[in-house]
């Protein structure tokens, strides 16, 4: 059985390297992307079963318009995405739009413990009916 793919959009190299740990370890394969346009790209190339996406990168709403452009295309649309985002402790917290649909189906604080960021992968997994 082929192993979900799951893509981490994130221009933090610790975090990356500490999710895709986390990740391998539970029997997914791990892709990752330094900002949204590179996300994109490799989002078309590779076909996620999911995607656990930073918010502030190569701009400070990065992570957010690459979710939009996910829900907008109907190629992606259907992916769950993870924001992940230690944009609470900064002082961009303020731009972070609070009213508004942003298109994400689950929302994680950094630091993440592993307990919880395996909990709401298997959760959106199987939810969409995937497997690992």
């Amino acid at each position: 059985m082929e192993k979900t793919k799951i893509l981490v959009v994130d221009d933090d190299t610790d975090f990356v390297f500490f999710t895709k740990t986390v990740l391998e370890q539970n029997g997914y394969e791990v892709i990752s992307a330094v900002n949204g346009s590179h996300g994109r790209a490799v989002l078309a190339r590779e076909k996620p079963g999911l995607v656990i996406l930073d918010v502030i990168m190569s701009s400070v709403l990065d992570g957010l318009n690459m979710s939009r452009f996910m829900r907008e295309d109907p190629a992606f649309g259907d992916i769950p995405i993870i924001m992940v985002t230690s944009i609470a402790n900064t002082d961009y917290s303020t731009l972070f739009p609070t009213d508004e649909n942003i298109g994400i189906d689950a929302f994680l604080t950094k630091p993440i413990k592993p307990a919880d960021l395996m909990g709401k992968v298997e959760e959106l997994l199987s939810a969409k009916g995937g497997e690992k």
